[in-house]
């Protein structure tokens, strides 16, 4: 009965533009529609930091780059010296390479694919470290902490933004499913269910189905590609990593919500973007 629900409900809502849909017609590539998004991801950045203050002459690591198109535009904007774009899913490293070859920064781009819970990097390693719309995806968001200190060099920055899972897209399920906050209108294993089913109508489905759900010890299906990252959650991060906080931002899905946006029992779904730089002391 929720399933039906869901897929009924689902049909009000229209879907936005999705690059994995655009990939699927033909018309532009995931990397390529990172790279003209790509001043959008640092946007909420420059109220406090300027293009120069972030990569000018800096080693740089993108974690979460995906097929690298914003770690491009990071190149592309702000002269770094080299930037290391991460991402656990080793099928991107083709088109990543491919961008930076077609855009001229071959020589100033590496892809690695890994976790960034162990990158392996020496300690000190990079000036300034990205985690745009990266830190409500990774397994153990402690352990990014904990590496992304030891390799900053002293004096470097982490720069982080994220949606809190009770924004109403909070579930990132909205290549499929239009509805806001629908975390808080069924169960995991109902969006599940109906997600399955509307995977049966893209040509890549499956892949779809791969990438966003496993299964936990006990055989159940969940959304292993999403931590249900809280503010409250990230702010006991924070203040726990050893890091000092120079920035912090939360902003509201819209002007004329921002008193929701302030109170404690509303702010989780009313805020679209937690924005804020982490500097490792030298």
């Amino acid at each position: 009965m929720g399933t039906k629900l869901l897929l009924s409900l689902n049909k009000l809502f229209p879907l936005p533009v999705h690059p994995f849909d655009l990939q699927n017609e033909g018309k532009q590539t995931y990397a390529q529609w990172q790279y003209e998004r790509g001043e959008t991801t640092i946007a909420y950045y420059l109220g406090g930091f300027t293009l120069e203050e972030m990569f000018r002459d800096k080693v740089v690591l993108d974690i979460g780059c995906g097929a690298a198109g914003k770690t491009m535009y990071y190149a592309s904007a702000g002269g770094v010296r080299h930037i290391v774009g991460m991402d656990i899913l080793p099928k991107y490293k083709e088109e990543a390479e491919d961008l930076a070859r077609e855009l001229g920064y071959e020589d100033k781009f590496t892809f690695v694919a890994g976790d960034a819970g162990h990158t392996g990097f020496p300690d000190g390693t990079f000036d300034t470290i990205i985690m745009n719309d990266a830190m409500e995806h990774v397994a153990d968001p402690a352990a990014i902490l904990r590496e992304v200190r030891r390799i900053l060099r002293p004096g470097g920055r982490l720069f982080v933004n994220f949606p809190p899972v009770g924004h109403p897209f909070g579930a990132h399920l909205q290549d499929l499913i239009g509805i806001p906050w629908v975390w808080s209108l069924f169960s995991e294993d109902t969006l599940v269910k109906g997600y399955k089913e509307l995977c049966a109508t893209v040509p890549d489905g499956d892949e779809r189905i791969e990438f966003r759900i496993s299964k936990n010890a006990e055989g159940r299906e969940y959304f292993s590609y999403i931590n249900r990252m809280t503010i409250k959650w990230f702010n006991r991060l924070k203040d726990a990593s050893g890091l000092k906080t120079v920035y912090y931002r939360e902003v509201p899905l819209r002007k004329f919500l921002t008193p929701l946006a302030k109170l404690p029992l509303t702010k989780e779904h009313f805020i679209k973007m937690v924005v804020c730089v982490l500097e490792k002391e030298k």
